[in-house]
C-alpha cells in the first residue's frame, strides 16, 4: 500500500497542507528547519507507537495554534487518521474509514520502516535504542508485537510501583509477573524470529555496494521468567527495576564475513549496515506479509558516497513500494525517478 494523500492540520509547523504523492519514490528537499522531517513523522504516525522521533503527543501539535493536531491519509480504499483535541492533548485518537479504532490496529493496514540521522549513531548507544529499532522490524512483521509490547510494559511499571511500597502485595506480584513472563516471552520469541529470518535474507544473496550483517540478541529473556522474577524482587526493589526479561535485551550486529562489531565500523558503514538492514526487512515483509511496507528515509544520502547512492536509488526501484527521501540539496537525489517535492516554510509545493 502507499499513502496516496496526506494531510496535515496543526501539525508541527504545519497549519494547514497537503501532499499527493505517487506510489514509488518521493524525495523532498529544502533547508534546514523547513519542516522535511515533520512530514516523514507524520507518515509514521500511520503506525502503531509515537512515531520515528518518540515525541509526546503535545510537541506534535504546532506551536501558537488551537491546540491538538490532525494526520489524516488515504490508502486506496482505506482512509487513516490520527490526532489529539485541545481538551484531550495526550489522548491520542485514531480513526480508520471514519470508526474509532486503537493505535495498534493501524499495523493491520500498513508497515512503515523508517531511517532517522539520529540512528547512524545506533550501534554507539544505548541498548534501549537498538530495542526500539528491532522492535519496529519485528512490528512490520508481526503486528500482534506491539501488544505484547505495551502489556508487558504496563505489567512492569505496575510491578516496579509495587516493590516500592513498604508493604508488597504478594498475590498480586504474583499475577503482575504471570503477565510480565506470558507477554515478556512474546516479545522476545519475536525478536529471535525476526532476527533470524533477517540474517538469512541478508545472506541469501549478493547485496552489492552495501554490506551485509550478522545480527544477534543478546541477554535473551530466560526461561521460567515469573519464577526468576519473583526470586529477585528485593534486588528489584532496590534497583528500581526488573533485571530480568525483554527490558534487559539487546541487538548486537556485526559487520559481514570480518565479524566486526558495528560499533567499530566507520559512520558510513555504520549508515550502509542500517540501509542493508531496513532494506532486507522491507522484503521481507513484502514476501511473509502480502505487502511492501512505507520506508521513510531521513536525510538519508548524508555519509553515502556517490556509488554508495546511486546503488542505493536503483535498489529501491528495483524493490518497488513507496519511499520517502529528505535531503537539503536536489542534486543528492539526481538519478532517483519519483515525485519531488520542495518544502519550506510549512509549504508543499511539488518541484
Amino acid at each position: 500500500m502507499a499513502v496516496v494523500r496526506l494531510s496535515l492540520s496543526q501539525f508541527r509547523n504545519y497549519a494547514d497542507a497537503v501532499v499527493s504523492p505517487g506510489a514509488g519514490l518521493v524525495v523532498l528537499t529544502g533547508e534546514n528547519g523547513a519542516g522535511k522531517t515533520n512530514i516523514l513523522e507524520a507518515v509514521s504516525l500511520l503506525s502503531p507507537g509515537r512515531g520515528l522521533r518518540g515525541a509526546s503527543l503535545q510537541e506534535m501539535a504546532r506551536s501558537g495554534g488551537p491546540g491538538g493536531f490532525a494526520v489524516a491519509a488515504r490508502l486506496g480504499e482505506v482512509e487513516l487518521g490520527t490526532g489529539t483535541v485541545a481538551a484531550a492533548p495526550e489522548r491520542r485518537q485514531v480513526r480508520v474509514n471514519g470508526a474509532a479504532a486503537s493505535a495498534t490496529s493501524l499495523g493491520e493496514w500498513l508497515s512503515v520502516l523508517w531511517l532517522t540521522p539520529a540512528m547512524d549513531r545506533l550501534f554507539q548507544e544505548s541498548a534501549g535504542g537498538r530495542r526500539r529499532f528491532l522492535d519496529r522490524l519485528v512490528l512490520a512483521l508481526e503486528p500482534g508485537h506491539a501488544v505484547h509490547s505495551a502489556r508487558y510494559e504496563a505489567a512492569m511499571r505496575a510491578r516496579n510501583k509495587l516493590l516500592a511500597d513498604e508493604r508488597w502485595d504478594e498475590a498480586w506480584l504474583d499475577s503482575l509477573e504471570a503477565l510480565m513472563e506470558e507477554h515478556g516471552v512474546a516479545v522476545s520469541l519475536g525478536r529471535i524470529r525476526t532476527i533470524k529470518r533477517l540474517t538469512e535474507a541478508l545472506w541469501s544473496e549478493e547485496t552489492g555496494s552495501f554490506p551485509r550483517a550478522r545480527l544477534y540478541l543478546d541477554n535473551v529473556t530466560p526461561d521460567m521468567l515469573q519464577t526468576r522474577l519473583r526470586a529477585s524482587r528485593k534486588v528489584h526493589a532496590a534497583a528500581g527495576r526488573a533485571t530480568h526479561g525483554p527490558n534487559n535485551e539487546d541487538l548486537r550486529v556485526t559487520f559481514g564475513d570480518t565479524d566486526r562489531p558495528a560499533s567499530q565500523c566507520s559512520t558510513g558503514e555504520q549508515k550502509a549496515l542500517l540501509l542493508s538492514i531496513v532494506l532486507a526487512q522491507a522484503d521481507l515483509v513484502a514476501d511473509r506479509a502480502g505487502r511492501r511496507p512505507i520506508l521513510l528515509l531521513d536525510e538519508v544520502a548524508a555519509h553515502l558516497d556517490a556509488r554508495r547512492r546511486a546503488a542505493l536509488f536503483g535498489r529501491l526501484e528495483a524493490g518497488g513500494g513507496q519511499v520517502w527521501m529528505t535531503g537539503t540539496e536536489a542534486a543528492l537525489f539526481e538519478g532517483a525517478v519519483g515525485d519531488r517535492f520542495e518544502v519550506s516554510e510549512g509549504r508543499i509545493v511539488r518541484a
